[in-house]
């Protein structure tokens, strides 16, 4: 068996190794914890005169290998989220179109106004955050942000004069029903 700080001594060396294994921090500290745990509870299945880091390092990679294939086994087979990501829908003709003239009603904006939304609405940054990077005081950005949704509003619900469909003139249609 081993002492308890022996096995403390061991624990930048199996930090190091299981985040070699993970690749991230947060799961290498949770198969840190994993194998200290598993050290205690088979505590007398050490022999002496072993090399501990070894040991315990043996320890590491089964739970890795165990927690792997119960991962890949579980979460691939019923975990819907990877199969839900993998669809995608195309946007409807309908959306397409709404964002084409929401893309058109921003770009007739002036740049001050388009910045602003921009920002605040796609970017979702703060007014102070926006008032820090433009250099200007945070009720200016709330002015300008509230003029540039004015405009976009306007923009947006200008009529447009449609386009009417050709429709041939009399004449022509006249003279086609005679040629026939």
């Amino acid at each position: 068996m081993f002492h308890n700080a022996e096995l403390i001594n061991e624990m930048d060396g199996l930090r190091r190794f299981a985040y070699k294994l993970t690749q991230n921090q947060a799961d290498a500290e949770d198969l840190l914890q994993s194998t200290i745990l598993r050290a205690l509870e088979k505590k007398h299945l050490y022999k002496d005169n072993n090399n501990l880091f070894g040991w315990t390092s043996k320890v590491m990679f089964n739970i890795f290998i165990s927690n792997y294939r119960r991962k890949t086994k579980f979460e691939s087979q019923y975990d819907p989220e990877p199969a839900i990501n993998a669809q995608s829908v195309e946007a409807s003709q309908e959306t397409k179109m709404e964002m084409l003239n929401v893309q058109d009603a921003m770009d007739r904006l002036s740049e001050d106004h388009r910045d602003i939304l921009i920002m605040v609405c796609v970017k979702g940054m703060s007014y102070e955050d926006v008032s820090q990077a433009l250099d200007i005081p945070v009720g200016t950005v709330r002015s300008r942000l509230s003029r540039a949704r004015d405009s976009l509003d306007k923009e947006l619900n200008t009529v447009k004069t449609p386009c009417t469909p050709f429709a041939p003139d009399a004449g022509y249609a006249a003279s086609t029903a005679y040629a026939a």
